[in-house]
């Protein structure tokens, strides 16, 4: 029996007359101004697990964070807007607290009566939570009688709510119905994936996913680079790539040079060979393709160019398990949008075909939706970072604190 099978599930519990300590991902995006949700891909996901406590009739307090107000209490941070969706999708009032510890919490909290929730106010407005701290994670684990962690968005983070508060519980502690799928696509990719494997990596955030590469090189077949994380790469290799994005500290350099050694004869990682360049950050700019190495200075570029596109579809259709997180170009931009809504193409009419798809990271998932085919995807994962930290193949933090006693 491997670890992850000795993690108890929300359903190995009965919940009668029990307070679930719910840890959830309700960090959504918003229209700031209506704070109407724009996706609500996490919130729905975790829906089964309240559900299921409910069914028991037990009673569920919820912990999610919203935002990075870095502990301050800032109105525009506040979790009061996800209560009107909440009551309508589980058919109950939902109450609130303005607080995660202390009395009038623990008063709350002792007020619940079974099938009844409690939403806890954005756990981030104490600095204590991204400070793992002791105390803290002690306080809140006084808020119930089980824990259960559903929150995979979050779960490679050292926080309080994650890693900490797990421990005072005792093997009263599980993960909850999203946190279980998600494990269990993920095994998909590189456990028993189906060959050929393909995983393209993409976006601007680029230092989180660079050490990715040194783990899966081998486990995969193909590795498709696009996006910001291909320029470093490129000028490494000593390619002029103009104002491209690239992130200037020690650390990352150090980080690119090691993993550029151990990788620059790899013949199944591939970079675009060409891409659209433009003179500025704007969709109006002007526009040229050209070799990815040979960016003037001046310019930057934006998308990925036709040849690349042709080289990265051709490796989307041969393959039966693809993994992709970040876009390959600015496709907020229509202009830029061409790579990745082409690389979106490939993937829907591979999955159609029978390969299993799984796409991750918030710009991805935008993605998907400005192009209406986020139903068309074998499963949606609710975490980048959580889901490529993954692919390490170790226990992310917040499964690792379920697991100890």
């Amino acid at each position: 029996m491997n670890l992850i099978e000795k993690i108890k599930t929300v359903n190995d519990f009965n919940f009668k007359n029990k307070l679930a300590l719910v840890r959830v991902d309700f960090n959504v995006p918003i229209n700031n101004e209506t704070f109407k949700i724009i996706d609500d891909t996490r919130i729905k996901y975790t829906l089964p697990t309240i559900q299921k406590i409910i069914s028991d009739n037990g009673k569920v307090v919820l912990l999610s964070h919203f935002g990075k107000p870095k502990g301050k209490r800032l109105k525009n941070y506040s979790l009061k807007f996800i209560i009107p969706y909440l009551s309508e999708k589980l058919q109950k009032p939902i109450k609130f607290s303005k607080y995660c510890i202390g009395n009038t919490v623990m008063k709350n909290v002792h007020e619940l009566k079974n099938g009844e929730i409690l939403l806890l106010e954005n756990i981030r407005f104490y600095k204590e939570e991204e400070e793992n701290n002791d105390f803290f994670s002690f306080q809140l684990s006084k808020l119930g009688d089980i824990y259960i962690n559903d929150a995979f968005g979050v779960s490679h983070r050292l926080h309080s709510s994650i890693t900490n508060t797990p421990k005072f519980f005792g093997q009263k502690k599980g993960i909850g119905l999203l946190m279980k799928k998600e494990i269990q696509s993920l095994k998909k990719i590189l456990g028993k994936g189906k060959k050929p494997i393909t995983i393209l990596l993409g976006g601007a955030k680029i230092s989180s996913k660079i050490e990715i590469l040194e783990y899966i090189f081998n486990k995969v077949d193909y590795i498709l680079i696009g996006g910001g994380m291909a320029y470093p790469f490129i000028k490494e290799k000593g390619g002029n790539v103009g104002d491209s994005i690239i992130e200037k500290n020690e650390i990352f350099e150090k980080k690119l040079k090691k993993v550029f050694l151990k990788l620059k004869n790899k013949t199944n990682i591939l970079f675009p060979t060409d891409v659209m360049i433009a003179d500025s950050f704007k969709n109006s700019a002007n526009t040229k393709i050209v070799s990815i190495d040979s960016i003037p200075n001046g310019w930057r570029g934006l998308d990925i160019g036709p040849n690349s596109i042709k080289k990265f579809c051709n490796i989307i259709n041969k393959s039966k398990t693809i993994l992709w997180n970040g876009p390959v170009g600015v496709f907020e931009f229509s202009n830029f949008s061409i790579g990745t809504k082409s690389i979106i193409k490939a993937i829907v009419n591979v999955t159609k075909h029978g390969t299993f798809s799984l796409v991750g990271g918030g710009d991805s998932l935008a993605a998907l939706k400005m192009e209406n085919c986020e139903k068309k995807i074998s499963y949606l994962s609710t975490g980048g970072g959580a889901m490529l930290e993954s692919l390490k193949n170790k226990l992310i933090p917040g499964l690792k604190a379920i697991i100890s006693l």
